[in-house]
């Protein structure tokens, strides 16, 4: 049966709390304890057995008081030693227990269970949209003196927020249906009836809702989403614009100073052999290959990429090569053409494929 606080009755219940505390006995001041009481179904009873190492407390209890001490029939195991007890209950009643350690009494209590009441977690939720509403219900316990708490939050909020009730019916205002929320509820009991050591009961499973329909979990926010797609983009965008003005510098640098070829893959051992002597150079490549004169006049073809280098006397006097010799267009129309450039008159002319080369004793000259 469950207790009912009078106004008129305060006195008395201070006397009879007075009584009871009167009846512990202090013998285990060190001998803490926790009782829970689960929805008038189950009282535990629990100790901290650190303070009686590898020693089993014995537990006894009784819910009347014409009735003799009977001991626990389910003890609570800690390391192998008991550690507390599990009473069935039906109803709000005195519980009067003892814990000895052998028939050594450590603490004597008489309580009343509803003063460490937990209410069950609530399972049963249902909800009825309406107008940027949505009633929450489910099945009331069957005691009273009971507040029915609702939380619930969307996918833009950062908290929950809660509304209770003396029933569990309970409107919330103010809702988007086009939201995805979540609801979770639990009960407490008033202070003023079962006073301060009572606990709130846990919370219930997390609940999705979107547009009046149950969804199996929100979706996630969708501007959360968009603003990471723009910064995904907008940082491709800047990463293009600085990437873009180096490409075009690499460009230019490349038209304005192009790379000089090195000529030591040109002149195949003009460095490693003669250290750049190029009249050396070419002294000693002049019999790579034969160079042997065809019957029209022309040059035969290199064989196998040798080098073929072809020396003559240059005579005393000035030599027109015909490569500089002005052109018959040119003598025809009597436009003054570019003047033929003269090799240097007097020592030895090479030919080394398109380039040739007039060698003195001091110097060269290529064109």
């Amino acid at each position: 049966m469950r207790r009912i606080f009078l106004p008129w009755a305060a006195s008395a219940l201070f006397l009879l709390g007075h009584v009871m505390a009167s009846e512990e006995t202090e013998l285990g001041e060190a001998l803490q304890l926790q009782i829970i009481n689960f929805n008038f179904e189950t009282v535990k009873v629990t100790w901290n057995a650190s303070e009686y190492p590898g020693t089993n407390l014995t537990f006894l209890q009784k819910l009347r008081s014409n009735e003799t001490y009977r001991p626990c029939s389910k003890y609570t195991l800690q390391q192998g030693y008991t550690a507390g007890c599990l009473l069935e209950v039906e109803k709000d009643d005195v519980l009067q227990f003892s814990i000895r350690n052998g028939t050594h009494p450590l603490l004597t209590k008489r309580l009343w269970i509803s003063s460490y009441l937990k209410p069950r977690s609530l399972s049963d939720l249902s909800f009825q949209w309406h107008q940027g509403a949505v009633t929450v219900t489910c099945s009331d316990l069957r005691y009273k003196d009971l507040v029915y708490e609702i939380q619930h939050k969307s996918t833009f909020d950062t908290g929950w927020q809660s509304k209770e009730a003396k029933t569990c019916n309970v409107t919330l205002d103010s809702l988007d249906a086009e939201k995805c929320y979540f609801f979770r509820a639990r009960v407490k009991t008033l202070e003023s009836s079962y006073g301060s050591d009572t606990y709130p009961s846990d919370w219930s499973e997390v609940i999705h809702q979107q547009r009046g329909k149950l969804t199996d979990l929100c979706q996630k926010n969708s501007l959360f989403s968009n603003f990471i797609l723009i910064a995904g983009m907008v940082t491709f965008l800047i990463a293009s614009l600085l990437f873009l003005p180096l490409w075009k510098l690499r460009r230019v640098k490349k038209v304005l100073m192009p790379s000089v070829p090195d000529p030591r893959f040109t002149f195949s051992g003009l460095f490693e052999s003669h250290q750049g002597n190029f009249q050396e150079w070419i002294k000693d490549t002049q019999n790579v290959a034969h160079v042997n004169k065809m019957e029209d006049g022309e040059w035969e073809s290199i064989p196998e990429e040798a080098v073929v280098v072809q020396l003559a006397e240059m005579p005393k006097t000035a030599v027109t090569s015909p490569v500089y010799r002005q052109t018959a267009e040119e003598e025809a129309t009597g436009e003054p053409g570019q003047l033929p450039r003269q090799p240097p008159q007097g020592g030895e002319v090479a030919s080394l494929g398109d380039v040739t080369f007039v060698m003195s004793d001091n110097s060269y000259v290529m064109f």
